[in-house]
């Protein structure tokens, strides 16, 4: 049992005592005071103010010790996944300058950095954007999501080095003019890489994913559906809270800082939309949707 955790069941035990001592207080005073009417009735209210205060204290001291928890192991998250590249980018300078590399060597190494560079903006921008979050403006436009998934889809495909039939979206065909939605295409293309990306890092090998497009008359739907590591029914709504991450073992092998799905779901939010998961169960695979609404023709 970990120090919070000793923590959380102290302050959970002490708040129970607290309040069933109020209880039996509570029940010696009506007792006491049967006969006197007023006195019986403001015990009760001062009693019941008492009993809610201690519960919701009880409450807030919990959340707050699990709060720093988390907080805890992003910034562990957060601190290998800035060590790890940067002490791979040294190795690889440190080689190249003490002594002499073939050219097949050479670009191996630059291909090595290059990619560690790309792994640490990643981290990066994602701490930058989560930060942003909660007081970034701008203007909306018109997005075609059409356009916009296929970007996105082929980003993540030649990141991750994946073929189509690994990573599959075919662009619908629609009745009427493509869909679009009113936002801003930086976000929409972070939620959408985002959801795509956490479908490659989480299928552990056995990556099949699909892209899907959809639109009705009111919302335009992008759903990736992915068969990895799945997520535990209890674990749905939780995933998409700030640091959060799903506690097994299959998840805890993949590095992260528990910031992509808090930053697709408040992007979602900002464009009068939603984000939400389904999945049948651990390592039965997923599906994330991001609902938004479709702008109008006028």
């Amino acid at each position: 049992m970990t120090s919070r955790t000793k923590k959380i069941a102290f302050f959970i035990t002490l708040g129970s005592c607290l309040v069933a001592v109020a209880i039996i207080l509570n029940v010696g005073w009506i007792m006491v005071h049967a006969r006197h009417v007023v006195q019986l009735i403001l015990g009760i209210v001062f009693f019941a103010l008492i009993i809610a205060g201690l519960v919701i204290y009880t409450i807030f001291l919990v959340r707050e010790i699990r709060r720093s928890e988390q907080q805890d192991s992003f910034i562990n998250a957060v601190t290998h996944e800035l060590k790890t590249p940067i002490a791979s980018i040294r190795l690889y300078l440190e080689t190249l300058q003490s002594r002499e590399t073939t050219e097949a060597q050479k670009k191996e190494f630059y291909s090595t950095m290059l990619a560690d560079a790309d792994r640490l903006h990643y981290t990066v921008d994602q701490v930058l954007k989560a930060g942003r979050l909660s007081h970034q403006g701008g203007a909306l436009i018109s997005v075609d999501m059409t356009a916009l998934v296929t970007e996105c889809v082929d980003m993540v495909r030649e990141r991750h080095h994946l073929s189509p039939d690994k990573l599959a979206f075919d662009p619908p065909a629609f009745a009427h003019d493509a869909p679009t939605v009113l936002g801003t295409t930086d976000d929409l293309e972070t939620a959408i890489v985002n959801l795509i990306d956490n479908a490659v890092k989480y299928s552990h090998g056995n990556v099949q994913i699909r892209v899907e497009l959809l639109a009705d008359e009111k919302n335009v739907l992008v759903r990736v559906h992915d068969k990895g590591v799945g997520i535990p029914h209890a674990q749905l709504k939780l995933i998409f809270q700030r640091f959060y991450r799903v506690p097994i073992r299959a998840v805890r092998e993949v590095k992260g800082t528990g910031l992509g799905l808090f930053i697709v779901r408040s992007i979602a939010k900002r464009h009068g939309g939603r984000v939400f998961a389904e999945s049948p169960g651990e390592n039965l695979g997923s599906t994330f949707t991001l609902e938004l609404p479709k702008a109008s023709n006028e």
